[in-house]
């Protein structure tokens, strides 16, 4: 048995395949399956140590992006996509997959059209709360299309639609809820803020939550993922601005969470700030804990103000849009939160009913179920 896993460019449309493929192994070794091979088709590998880890073999195809704004890349990009196109046909031909499981996005592109001419099954998943261009697209000949918002499935065939959720990695789905004051010398007895912006950080978060810095040390502690590129400004502005606090020691910046980190710091906050990426919303919800989101406001088919406010409905955050946010504002949706037990207990439920931990394997048995079909 052969699966082919495309999608990617960024983290949140990675790791759920890295889900995916977990659950894949899981059931195989559960059902006494011979191991399937697993494939990765993609312009970069992004985390390499994760494919190694599973035994996912990484094939390399060029694409290029298709962005809503007029930039001159734009017409570079359709050589890129054209030659991706032509690279894969023989590639996937050689490999021939049992199925195909596309994330979308514009990195999933030329291994999809490459499927479709093939005539090799297409199982798709859907993260956001509106769809983007290449699963509109490949939603048309895709077998199963799984998806993370009921509200999405109104843009595809209703009898190939499954409400799945999101996936998220199995080592994310238990938070550790002890010692984590220990872990980033804390005081306990302090109420904790995440603030989270992705693998590459979120600038305006950040300024703002800069701008909140006094007043925030004051009442809590602040674990502040900064990004890579963000961390050497925001340790050098933040040195500047607590100089001569006294809690100076409640703010510890850090470049990245890895998946210790993550656990740690889900399980020491009382409340996370966050973008509103699907993957990150899926994380939080299965963490249970209350949120505020700050969503992008040009993201792709405004996806991440759809998914905040869908998960705002829910219960389990509170949206700030990016023309609303201010270190006052900010400061005061935090204040509110911590100080009103009954509305966290309230989001911490609305969290609990909104997450899908079973997202992976509802995926999982769907692709091994057409594999296997296929594989006769």
């Amino acid at each position: 048995m052969k699966i082919v896993f495309t999608g990617g460019g960024s983290g949140g449309h990675f790791y759920p395949i890295i889900a995916v493929a977990q659950e894949i192994q899981k059931i195989s070794k559960e059902r006494k399956l011979i191991a399937p091979k697993l494939f990765y088709i993609a312009p970069h590998p992004y985390d390499k140590r994760a494919l190694f880890e599973l035994d996912i073999t990484f094939k390399k195809s060029p694409a290029g992006k298709a962005r809503g704004y007029f930039s001159l890349l734009n017409f570079f990009d359709i050589f890129k996509t054209l030659i991706g196109i032509l690279r894969t046909i023989p590639l996937l031909f050689s490999i021939y997959p049992d199925v195909i499981f596309s994330k979308g996005g514009y990195a999933s592109f030329p291994t999809l059209f490459a499927a479709r001419l093939l005539r090799i099954p297409v199982v798709i998943h859907e993260s956001d709360a509106a769809p983007g261009r290449v699963n509109t697209w490949s939603g048309k000949f895709a077998e199963k299309i799984a998806v993370a918002y009921p509200e999405v499935a109104q843009y595809f065939k209703k009898e190939k639609v499954a409400y799945s959720g999101n996936p998220v990695r199995r080592e994310l789905h238990k938070i550790i809820r002890t010692g984590g004051a220990d872990f980033f010398k804390f005081d306990s007895n302090i109420p904790t803020i995440l603030i989270i912006g992705g693998s590459q950080g979120a600038q305006l978060i950040n300024e703002n939550v800069l701008g909140a810095l006094p007043q925030l040390v004051e009442k809590y502690q602040v674990i502040h993922q900064t990004g890579k590129k963000h961390l050497k400004y925001i340790q050098t502005t933040a040195g500047v601005i607590l100089e001569k606090s006294a809690h100076k020691e409640r703010y510890l910046p850090i470049a990245y969470l890895n998946t210790l980190t993550t656990r740690m710091a889900a399980g020491a906050a009382d409340i996370i700030v966050s973008r509103a990426g699907a993957g990150a919303i899926a994380e939080i919800a299965l963490w249970e804990t209350p949120s505020i989101l700050v969503p992008i406001t040009k993201s792709n088919a405004d996806h991440q103000n759809k998914n905040a406010f869908s998960y705002a409905r829910a219960g389990g955050a509170v949206v700030i849009k990016e023309k609303n946010l201010t270190p006052n504002v900010l400061m005061s949706e935090i204040t509110r939160i911590i100080k009103d037990k009954e509305l966290q207990t309230k989001m911490s439920a609305s969290a609990r009913e909104f997450a899908r931990p079973d997202a992976s394997t509802v995926i999982a048995k769907a692709i091994l179920g057409i594999a296997l079909k296929h594989e006769r």
